[in-house]
């Protein structure tokens, strides 16, 4: 429970440090204002088409008498659109983090100039860095594509499908969140993909601490714009604190070990 508390708390702070430098507030909104518009439309032409997909994909149950043809299509038609809803939180910080990483890289580095006077370099060029992390975000959401299809699958399971399922969810979601996240400063360490996830798995508690609050805040609408340049203020205090750069969060676990780079 210290690791859970130590991760919400670097999301907290995070979130200080951004209202506490305004100029990189308004930086860091412009990237997640264009990624809402395009999600927004896409959502919204899920909402409309759902119905037809599901109807589409079921023509076993034209037959069926009322009310199960009824039942069995709006339950699917529902979690068509949950499942967008839960691909739309995953994907949403890759792709802003792709549109703004010129912005959010500067962001960062602030915050680690901010908090510890020196900024790591990776040596990269700006168009390495960028096909880096959109081939890193690909990875990511193939991963997440693979939960999201195993997550739907569940949810049809009694009792299990409405209670532990979404649960689970939920820890998937902030965990690949914290990831994406993350990666901005762990990136600039010249930690790859592997040597990030194994990381975060060194300190799973404390991920999900940070990743798992901020999930649930993304789902609510145009949340996820506001809090953006403060995820990515936390989320270089994170990685921070997981390398060893800082002094761990009030409320963080003991004895914890520090991965190697």
């Amino acid at each position: 429970m210290r690791d859970l508390g130590a991760g919400l708390g670097f999301l907290i702070k995070g979130q200080r440090w951004v209202f506490g430098h305004g100029k990189w507030f308004g930086i860091g909104l412009l990237p997640g204002l264009i990624t809402l518009v395009v999600y927004a439309g896409a959502l919204v032409g899920l909402g409309y088409g759902a119905d037809d997909l599901v109807e589409w994909a079921t023509p076993f149950a034209d037959d069926w008498s009322s009310p199960w043809l009824g039942l069995l299509r709006n339950a699917l038609t529902a979690l068509v659109f949950v499942l967008g809803l839960f691909l739309a939180v995953i994907t949403f910080t890759a792709v802003t983090l792709l549109v703004g990483q010129p912005f959010y890289e500067s962001l960062s580095e602030e915050v680690e100039r901010t908090e510890g006077g020196t900024v790591p370099e990776s040596g990269l060029p700006l168009w390495r860095e960028l096909w880096i992390s959109a081939r890193d975000s690909v990875r990511i959401l193939v991963r997440v594509g693979l939960y999201a299809v195993l997550l739907f699958a569940l949810g049809f399971l009694p009792v299990v499908g409405q209670t532990v399922v979404p649960v689970i969810g939920f820890c998937v979601t902030g965990y690949f969140l914290a990831e994406e996240l993350t990666a901005v400063a762990l990136q600039r360490r010249g930690m790859v993909l592997k040597d990030r996830l194994a990381l975060l798995r060194g300190h799973r508690m404390r991920t999900l601490g940070f990743g798992v609050p901020l999930g649930l805040a993304f789902m609510v609408p145009f949340v996820a714009v506001f809090l953006m340049p403060g995820a990515v203020a936390g989320a270089t205090l994170l990685a921070r604190g997981l390398v060893g750069d800082e002094e761990p969060a009030d409320g963080a676990g003991e004895g914890e070990t520090v991965a190697a780079d």
